[in-house]
């Protein structure tokens, strides 16, 4: 303890009390200046500032209270440091999302959504939801363009982000900060909208067509594996997308176009190509159901009956429905329907059955 005591007051024993100093004003440590020799120049004055310690008690008054002081302070930022990076780790692996301004959003290279399912009454809907809410609740997906500095990539989200863009209102967006590369992007894509099961089987054999057209893939098995599909299925979803443009103008809209359509109807076209190549030229601009489309392309219409359905309410018949092979459509009401049921009631009845119908094309 004397030891201690003797090498204190050795190391401040030239040391003497300032003079008090405002507040504001840092306490400043002195070095002596160095003797002045001739043809040296003198080096500045170099001064040593020790920020007070921001506590409530009075300012230590010596060198060593106001180094231990500040030591202290040093102690506590570098507790508060520790504290922000334990938080910092409860959102490690997190994707950031923020409101990004639609225009700045360009649509990605494997894009999969024909024009018309932004012409849907579910693409309706969906904007009738956003417009409601103020902006989309699920957050697309965006990848940075490094050659565009401020722009972005869709990966997947492209009726949320047509939506806001035809709105004119913020997009709320998960921006991928990793490395994304082509292949990452179509498969997530592909996940993701096989997720929503709200992608047409067309749209989807577009997308599979694009990506061997592109060598993305080299080989429809590899595409398969990639994206967790079996090649039958694959193989399935190309058909829809290999079809002669010819065959499907002949659809209402490229969207009603499904996996058994197509095997019938490329089945026919490589046994004669040329008679259902002819065969479309008369059935486009018709407008018929599916149905009656793939009947008319593979010429099995002709014996075709009228398909009857009853209309009923309450158990009782009160009508007909009539669907003729070529997609025509006649309701009929029997004497006394009308005035013995309530408007609500018929209609109701009337919507079933053409559903039933809608169901059955």
């Amino acid at each position: 303890m004397a030891s201690t005591r003797k090498r204190l007051e050795a190391l401040t024993a030239g040391l003497s009390i300032p003079e008090p100093v405002p507040a504001a004003a840092a306490p400043v440590a002195h070095i002596p200046a160095p003797p002045v020799l001739p043809g040296v120049a003198v080096p500045p004055v170099v001064e040593t500032r020790f920020p007070p310690a921001q506590t409530g008690a009075i300012a230590p008054r010596t060198g060593p209270g106001q180094m231990l002081a500040f030591r202290g302070q040093m102690q506590a930022v570098e507790g508060e440091l520790a504290a922000l990076r334990e938080r910092l780790l409860q959102h490690d692996g997190s994707t950031p999302t923020r409101k990004l301004d639609p225009t700045t959003i360009r649509a990605s290279r494997w894009a999969n959504r024909h024009p018309t399912s932004f012409e849907t009454s579910e693409f309706a809907a969906l904007k009738a939801d956003i417009e409601q809410a103020g902006g989309n609740v699920q957050p697309i997906l965006v990848r940075a363009l490094a050659d565009e500095p401020g722009r972005y990539e869709l990966v997947f989200g492209h009726r949320r982000h047509r939506a806001c863009l035809d709105l004119g209102v913020p997009v709320l967006a998960a921006i991928w900060l990793d490395e994304l590369g082509d292949i990452e992007l179509f498969t997530a894509m592909d996940r993701e909208n096989r997720e929503r099961s709200d992608l047409s089987a067309y749209e989807q054999g577009v997308m599979y067509q694009r990506a061997l057209d592109e060598q993305l893939f080299p080989t429809q098995r590899q595409l398969a594996e990639k994206v967790g599909r079996s090649h039958t299925w694959v193989r399935k979803a190309l058909m829809v997308a290999q079809l002669p443009s010819a065959v499907i103008e002949c659809f209402r809209s490229p969207l009603e176009v499904q996996h058994r359509h197509a095997e019938q109807l490329n089945a026919a076209l490589d046994k004669d190509r040329r008679s259902v190549l002819k065969r479309a030229e008369k059935v486009r601009g018709l407008k018929l159901a599916p149905a009656a489309v793939v009947a008319r392309l593979l010429g099995l219409d002709a014996g075709a009956k009228p398909e009857k359905l009853a209309i009923e309410s309450e158990g009782k018949t009160v009508g007909s429905c009539l669907r003729a092979p070529d997609g025509t459509i006649k309701l009929t009401l029997l004497p006394g329907a009308v005035s013995e049921l309530a408007p609500e009631a018929l209609l109701k009845s009337m919507s079933e059955t053409l559903q039933k119908v809608r169901l059955l094309s």
